[in-house]
């Protein structure tokens, strides 16, 4: 468990279910996937990122606010693995319910996730990555201080050639 001024991460509870699905089911909130997902795929991927967490030592945490327990989604680093051409490495990635939005916890607890990894467990570089639409995270990744790599850049080998969300732009951030 990590804590932030703010927040709580945290490993996953059967109570993150039912809101990680709602806000995996927003279509605002997947814009910037190639679909949202069902409750069936919402829980399957809790499972994994509490799996990733269970033998890595680290992932994608539940982000809970301290002031009243509310979920706000998760956020942290996944190893990447083939056919992701950045593999192997380490992923950090984010994702919060639409009402949580603007309020920098997505910044908060990132940055809390990527000390973590780099102080506790000895990782030396995190990525991160998105399509060439989501300027948010793109913001995040600013604020988080990370360096634009634009010779990491790739097309995503999950999405269909083809498809507005393919191209995928990578940033950095290595240990100090």
């Amino acid at each position: 468990m990590l804590e932030t001024e703010r927040l709580i991460l945290r490993s996953w509870r059967e109570s993150d279910l039912e809101p990680f699905a709602a806000l995996n089911a927003d279509p605002e909130v997947m814009r910037h996937f190639p679909s949202t997902q069902s409750r069936t795929e919402s829980d399957a991927l809790a499972t994994r990122y509490q799996t990733h967490i269970d033998q890595h030592g680290f992932g994608r945490w539940a982000v809970e606010r301290r002031e009243d327990g509310a979920f706000l989604g998760f956020s942290g680093p996944m190893t990447l693995s083939p056919p992701n051409p950045l593999a192997p490495g380490a992923e950090m990635g984010w994702r919060l319910a639409r009402h949580f939005w603007g309020r920098g916890y997505a910044t908060e607890a990132s940055r809390a996730a990527i000390a973590y990894c780099f102080t506790r467990l000895g990782l030396e570089q995190i990525l991160a990555f998105t399509t060439t639409t989501n300027l948010p995270s793109q913001a995040v990744m600013g604020r988080l201080s990370m360096t634009r790599r634009e010779d990491l850049d790739f097309d995503h080998p999950m999405v269909p050639e083809g498809h507005v969300l393919r191209r995928h732009l990578v940033w950095s951030q290595s240990a100090e």
